[in-house]
């Protein structure tokens, strides 16, 4: 089997079934006790590499984690840093997809032996860090020469009273999809990435037509709250947790103008009718669509089981604001940490470097899941899979400038949350107007800062 058809079929698996491997239920034994046993224990013959570490002690590391049956790079992860280090052996432990951070802090509360742990999401992170759970790593990435900045900017952004708790190794971020046969039926050229937000505004007005079945709309946005609001932090002046929304308003305008002009669907419509957002890409309604990278694997996926009829496609990086660097964009983070009374800290802290580095990032890509480290060689990993858009725009697409996490670090962002939500889909009904709502929001946000 060539190459691009193993790595199409893992991606397939990985991003089209569990590349968010929170939205999966949990298919896999659990363990719940204060001292869970290990599910399986993993381990690979050393066919590769010389062994530099046969004259140190042997020592088991008990890894936390989530869907092992159902995420491809896990394996393989165990079976490279094995060849390079026989005397380890990793014993997985999967606490299952649901409740997974919260099941995890249970478990390190009652005491339990596990090692390395796997972080999830970021409020997640920041109760394990708040009851003091998580190693500190500063020390330890300054020993080691590891630089943050390879990370694309999201180490900075879980940086707790300047101290880093776990490190990333996987990343999704936001491009535009696009259907190429449209922009030709159109005729208009291909997007670039190097596009601000007003020239995708523009773009989309250009591609949209027809009336009833036959309408196509030039651009889409989903009904999550983050398909609109964030384009309203890539600046790097606000966050969304800041308390303060004024800033939100120009994109506000911009977005509800599209739709009163038909531009693209009406939110009402899409929320009442819960339509997806992939199958008005199949379906050659949209001409473009911002969206995470977790839907690369799945577009391919379903053009070549034919549910899809966008089959000339191709991503571009992502609107950014006049003056802000192209290929700044919004992700999300899956990252390690090591628990704090490990009684093997060296090793666990030895394997979460490997995972989170550039060595760990090759054997990601090569699952087809996007690393938190793009470096040339995961970015050719991932282009070279079998479906993947073979013009160098779209490969260019996957590597980013700058990352900024869809929901900041705070304790309370759960909440803010909420609050979000709630007003979003109330300006976007129109039940109230972008100054009401963005007042209402800042009022309830600042409650929940100040309780």
């Amino acid at each position: 089997m060539g190459m691009k058809k193993i790595f199409g079929l893992t991606l397939t698996v990985i991003l089209s079934i569990g590349l968010l491997a929170g939205c999966g239920g949990n298919n896999n034994k659990t363990a719940n006790s204060a001292d869970p046993a290990p599910n399986n224990s993993a381990s690979a013959v050393n066919t590769a590499g010389e062994d530099n570490n046969s004259s140190q002690e042997p020592v088991t590391l008990k890894w936390a984690l989530w869907d092992w049956e159902a995420t491809a790079y896990y394996q393989p992860l165990i079976d490279a840093y094995k060849e390079i280090n026989p005397q380890v052996t990793i014993e997985y432990v999967d606490l299952g997809s649901t409740d997974y951070m919260t099941m995890l802090s249970t478990q390190l509360s009652g005491g339990a032996d596990l090692d390395i742990l796997t972080i999830k999401d970021i409020p997640g992170y920041a109760n394990l860090v708040k009851q003091n759970h998580l190693e500190p790593l500063k020390g330890y990435m300054g020993e080691q020469s590891i630089d943050p900045a390879q990370y694309g900017g999201t180490v900075e952004q879980i940086e707790v009273d300047g101290e880093v708790y776990a490190l990333p190794f996987r990343s999704d971020f936001w491009v535009v999809y696009y259907n190429k046969d449209l922009f030709d039926k159109a005729g208009v050229p291909y997007p670039d990435n190097d596009m601000t937000l007003t020239e995708y505004d523009e773009l989309a007005r250009k591609l949209t037509s027809g009336s009833g079945a036959e309408k196509v709309y030039g651009g889409h946005y989903h009904t999550w709250r983050s398909a609109v609001q964030l384009f309203g932090i890539l600046d790097g002046q606000n966050t969304i947790i800041d308390g303060e929304y004024d800033f939100l308003k120009p994109t506000y305008e911009l977005i509800l103008k599209e739709q009163e002009d038909g531009i693209v669907m009406d939110y009402a419509t899409l929320k009442t009718s819960s339509t997806h957002y992939s199958g008005v890409f199949y379906n050659n309604s949209v001409a473009m669509m911002n969206m995470g990278s977790w839907f690369i694997a799945t577009q391919i996926e379903k053009v070549k089981s034919g549910e899809s009829q966008a089959t000339n496609w191709g991503i571009v990086k992502y609107p950014h604001p006049d003056g802000v660097e192209a290929g700044t964009t919004l992700g999300t983070i899956t990252s390690l940490a090591v628990n704090q009374k490990s009684k093997n800290k060296d090793a666990a802290l030895d394997f979460m470097k490997f995972v989170t580095g550039a060595d760990g990032a090759a054997v990601i890509a090569s699952t087809g899941t996007i690393p938190a480290i793009k470096t040339d060689e995961v970015v050719n990993s991932i282009a070279s899979i079998d479906g993947f858009p073979s013009d160098e725009n779209s490969k260019a697409a996957l590597t980013t400038a700058k990352t900024y996490l869809e929901m900041p670090l705070h304790e309370k962002s759960a909440d803010i949350e909420v609050v979000l939500n709630e007003v979003h889909d109330s300006i976007m009904t129109k039940n109230t107007t972008i100054d009401k709502g963005l007042e209402d929001m800042t009022t309830r946000v600042q409650q929940v800062l100040n309780n």
